[in-house]
């Protein structure tokens, strides 16, 4: 290994990544009381939008949406990959799967990411931050699907091989599409005005769905 192949860490990473965590936790607390307890808010999206939690699982939606419904599902905690077994976090789930639970997932889940980058900081082993890759790089003949906890929920890749360079197929599995495809279940008499919060509570992404 030379010289210049030789990297490491900003010099005050893990101060600036801890405070940055702990403004991130603080501006969690804030979000909840502004617009949780916001009247209006609450008005317009308890009892909006309500996704059953077997009507979820019968669509393959996931992440924070399926969550929201009561699933309690998490790949993180259900699959051993990366150091996530290693780490102390919760798994929030709502009680009536309408708009507002999913809003309040998507809040417990981001102090509970805060709670884990603070972790695996003060748990980071040292050496080497990248690994050695072969330039020319072989998929072994057969297949394989991996599947990871994405934000938006299950993002996985199905990949069949013969042995080459390139794979013989190659799936994309995205979490927006799965969970996009709802809408007709929850917009079934529904009221416009509600359609912005509906649509606003599945933070998908069209680029997800289409890819």
């Amino acid at each position: 290994t030379t010289k210049k192949d030789i990297q490491d860490l900003p010099i005050g990473f893990y101060k600036e990544t801890q405070l940055a965590m702990e403004k991130i936790l603080a501006a969690a607390d804030k979000f909840e009381d502004l617009v949780g307890g916001n009247e209006v808010f609450r008005a317009r999206t308890k009892g909006v939008g309500v996704l059953p939690y077997d009507i979820a699982s019968s669509y393959g939606v996931s992440g924070p949406i399926l969550r929201a419904s009561g699933v309690k599902f998490d790949l993180r905690s259900t699959t051993d990959y990366l150091p996530y077994k290693d780490l102390d976090f919760e798994i929030p789930i709502g009680e009536n799967g309408d708009c507002y639970d999913r809003w309040y997932v998507r809040l417990i889940e981001m102090r509970e990411s805060a709670r884990i980058i603070l972790q695996a900081i003060d748990s980071m082993p040292s050496g080497s931050l990248q690994a050695k890759v072969p330039k020319v790089i072989k998929v072994p003949k057969g297949q394989s699907y991996v599947r990871t906890e994405n934000p938006k929920g299950e993002m996985g890749f199905h990949v069949i091989s013969e042995g080459g360079l390139g794979p013989y197929r190659l799936k994309i599995r995205t979490p927006s599409f799965s969970n996009i495809s709802i809408l007709p279940e929850l917009l079934e008499g529904q009221l416009l005005p509600d359609l912005i919060a509906i649509m606003g509570s599945l933070d998908f992404v069209l680029g997800d769905v289409d890819r």
